[in-house]
């Protein structure tokens, strides 16, 4: 029913490879790839090479999530590289529809992000065609951020879109997820949680049992709900 998506933003980059291992084997379910472009948000990340790098590591879904403005240019490209959910902002978009099909076409799945200002209007035309959608409970560009409780009002109103909808469509929360506020964000609908600096920053020096630890106190919260 949930699902824990670790974001490599908060990583150890030296050693990817590992970490993306360690933490999937310690039972989370979903690698979390931040993409930002210094444009879009004031961050410059990791682009499609270092989604192919690890694409070989894992069978677990990896979920992108785009920071960019012009969206349309770089999801050919994730696509190719092995990337399972590719998200947009429709900010970055000149034709949300459009975006949608080119991800749809690319075969994968489709996701709209919403940063805590933004309207869920976006939503009104093309909630049908979505696999994910994805709350943002900080301002993208940077990891670390506090929690933003109106988040969990966003988070119920989408969930009584999706309810509606009658389809099957995975509500994601970014940002300042840890595990003192997993369950709230849980009961407010969301299914899906990525967690970076909560998961990674458990252990300074990176001992994939002490992300054993973090990912069975975040379901332990989670079973609570």
């Amino acid at each position: 029913m949930y699902r824990i998506a670790p974001s490599i933003l908060s990583a150890n980059f030296a050693k990817l490879g590992e970490e993306i291992t360690n933490v999937i084997d310690s039972g989370a379910d979903i690698i979390h790839f931040d993409v930002m472009d210094n444009h879009y948000v004031p961050n410059l990340t990791i682009g499609p090479l270092i989604c192919e790098a690890i694409r070989p590591l894992t069978n677990a879904v990896i979920d992108v999530h785009l920071m960019v403005e012009p969206v349309d240019r770089i999801i050919p490209d994730f696509a190719k590289a092995g990337a399972n959910i590719i998200s947009f902002h429709p900010e970055a978009s000149n034709h949300i529809d459009r975006t949608v099909g080119l991800i749809k076409d690319q075969g994968c799945k489709a996701g709209m992000v919403f940063n805590p200002g933004t309207p869920l209007h976006y939503l009104d035309h093309v909630l049908d065609k979505l696999d994910l959608v994805l709350i943002m409970s900080v301002n993208p560009g940077f990891g670390g951020q506090k929690f933003i409780p109106e988040a969990l009002t966003k988070l119920t109103a989408v969930r009584e879109r999706i309810s509606a909808s009658g389809k099957d469509i995975m509500l994601e929360i970014d940002g300042g997820v840890k595990v003192d506020n997993i369950a709230e964000i849980a009961r407010a609908g969301a299914d899906t949680f990525v967690a970076g600096s909560a998961i990674y920053n458990a252990s300074k020096d990176s001992d994939p049992h002490r992300y054993d630890t973090v990912v069975s106190a975040l379901r332990a919260e989670l079973a609570k709900v």
